[in-house]
């Protein structure tokens, strides 16, 4: 058999489609293993460059094969798509795969660690119960305003919500509905919990982590949003620029030009969406300090010039740009003084 030396991955949850090449391009290989053969027939191969789409099991899988001694790459499933020939399916995908990878101009995803995976894994955990929360607070307001009991828009109102519910002499709320919205506000309660203890374990791999900390010394960057850019950001040089780490997290302008004319629209809103979510969150907040005497005049200016909710991008985007410069540089965030 000629000699192997790239080959495509199409992962699946039990079975794996394989399709190498040699160096001229030409195709000696098309397996189709299970998930328990894998291991055993890249141990058997020389070294050789492999590819694979960066989805649930992708990680896992390029550390399982750099550990045998291959050379794994990770690229956007986007942009293998377009080396798909007519009908979809996993042959025509591996082949695919193992076409992109050796393109000079594709851009890979590094390969996380299983401690950055375990810290991306609280912060979806966390996403996910603070969801189920606001559900949980909707449905309670919901209910209780059909029976003329309104509170104040804030998660720290539902404490007069369910003071109401556990006050069994409150004759405003019927017993039959009291009986229902008291699991609800259990829930709420229970979910509380759950949710600060999964900020604390945050909090705890945010002070152990340098890089997080220094990110949180940027303005509208706290240890959520820091912990969750050093979890997913493995390598920031991978990213020429603080703008082009700016414009993978789609806080950048979308382009539609032709012809010579530059057309710009709004933003892409493309990348790590919980990243954009969290740095547009603590733009709100910088937004907030605005009319503080300290406040930064590059800001005053932008909020006399743009609505809110526009400067709040831009403030993001600034923000994605120096934790960019903190992570490449290894320094810590200073605030430039005002012009006299």
């Amino acid at each position: 058999m000629t000699e192997i030396t790239t080959i495509g991955l199409d992962l699946a949850k039990k079975v794996i489609q394989v399709h190498g090449a040699d160096e001229t391009g030409a195709a000696v290989l098309r397996k189709r293993l299970r998930r328990s053969e894998v291991l055993a027939f890249f141990t058997s191969l020389p070294r050789c460059l492999i590819g694979m789409e960066a989805c649930a099991t992708a990680h896992h899988w390029a550390r399982e094969l750099i550990a045998v001694g291959h050379e794994v790459r990770l690229m956007p499933p986007q942009y293998v798509k377009a080396y798909v020939k007519r009908n979809k399916n996993d042959r025509a995908d591996a082949e695919a795969i193992c076409e992109a990878v050796k393109r000079p101009s594709m851009r890979f995803v590094p390969v996380k660690t299983s401690e950055q995976q375990s810290a991306l894994m609280m912060h979806r955990a966390r996403d996910l119960l603070v969801r189920q929360r606001t559900m949980l607070v909707n449905a309670l307001r919901g209910h209780l305003a059909e029976l003329g009991l309104i509170q104040a828009q804030g998660l720290h109102r539902v404490a007069g919500l369910t003071a109401i519910l556990m006050d069994d002499t409150d004759e405003r709320v019927p017993r039959m509905a009291r009986q229902v919205l008291k699991v609800i506000a259990g829930q709420i309660g229970e979910l509380q919990g759950r949710i600060a203890a999964l900020e604390a374990q945050i909090l705890a791999w945010h002070k152990s982590n340098p890089v997080s900390q220094r990110l949180a010394t940027i303005p509208g960057i706290g240890p959520i949003i820091a912990t969750a850019i050093v979890a997913t950001v493995t390598d920031p040089s991978m990213f020429h620029s603080g703008r082009e780490f700016a414009a993978w997290l789609g806080l950048v302008p979308r382009q539609n030009s032709t012809g010579g004319r530059a057309k710009l629209g709004g933003i892409s809103k493309r990348g790590d969406g919980y990243l954009r979510r969290l740095l547009v969150s603590g733009a709100h907040t910088v937004l907030l300090r605005s009319k503080t005497a300290q406040a930064d005049p590059w800001l005053i200016s932008l909020l006399g010039r743009k609505p809110r909710l526009v400067a709040a991008v831009a403030v993001a985007n600034k923000t994605a740009r120096v934790a960019w410069a903190i992570m490449n540089s290894g320094d810590t965030y200073r605030r430039v003084a005002a012009a006299a």
